[in-house]
């Protein structure tokens, strides 16, 4: 069914509000160079995590736990999503999707199986080849954007800061652009070392992201989170 690559039983962070489990889905196209799930760039076929299992766990859990969050890597490379997803709702839960926007036309065909999405939104449009290897990669991903915010969804669209990647002028130019075409809700959360192979990255990691910047976003969106 999916080629999955890790298993969350219990989470209140993967989905802003939602109690949620998250399946970790196996393969990306994009080789982001502060990815914190680089295990799961490639596709293994791992079958340690089967869908079958999971779809057993998942029956014990119907008023435990209320959604279920595709995660990866980038869910929107498997073929089998739109089906697993469905699953998912006959069984009772909410749907939740983490995604970079890799492949807007999967995004469209899928999302109204989606409750809630997660869209990461990397850079400045002349930025993103640099964070995510692959060229014209920005193009796509606001592609995806137009699609989430056109759906009427529920979202949240998120940046990661490094320091390296990005400069506060960076942030609040792409947070500006990304206000001015109508998101709501908007994430700023700090590179994390843990997961990254990245060396140059990690030994140049400091924090940088201050109070002032997050004043200034902060008017920017009726909700807007900073995770330090």
């Amino acid at each position: 069914m999916l080629s999955i690559g890790g298993f969350v039983t219990f989470s209140s962070l993967d989905w802003p509000g939602v109690l949620s489990a998250v399946i970790f889905c196996q393969g990306c196209g994009w080789r982001c160079r502060y990815c914190h799930n680089t295990q799961l760039q490639t596709n293994l076929n791992n079958d340690i995590f089967s869908w079958e299992k999971i779809g057993v766990f998942l029956d014990k859990r119907k008023n435990i736990l209320d959604g279920v969050v595709f995660s990866g890597g980038e869910p929107l490379f498997q073929q089998n999503l739109a089906l697993a997803m469905q699953q998912v709702i006959d069984k009772g839960f909410k749907v939740g999707l983490h995604t970079s926007g890799v492949l807007p036309k999967k995004l469209n065909e899928i999302i109204h199986l989606v409750d809630w999405i997660g869209l990461d939104i990397k850079a400045p449009l002349d930025k993103y080849d640099e964070i995510t290897g692959v060229k014209n990669s920005g193009v796509k991903a606001f592609e995806s954007l137009k699609i989430v915010m056109d759906s009427k969804k529920d979202y949240e669209v998120r940046t990661t800061a490094h320091q390296s990647l990005l400069s506060g002028q960076n942030i609040l130019d792409l947070a500006t652009l990304l206000s001015s075409i109508g998101v709501k809700t908007y994430a700023l959360q700090s590179f994390r070392a843990k997961g990254c192979k990245d060396e140059e990255l990690i030994d140049k990691h400091r924090p940088y992201i201050d109070d002032e910047l997050c004043k200034n976003l902060d008017k920017l969106f009726p909700n807007f989170i900073f995770r330090g």
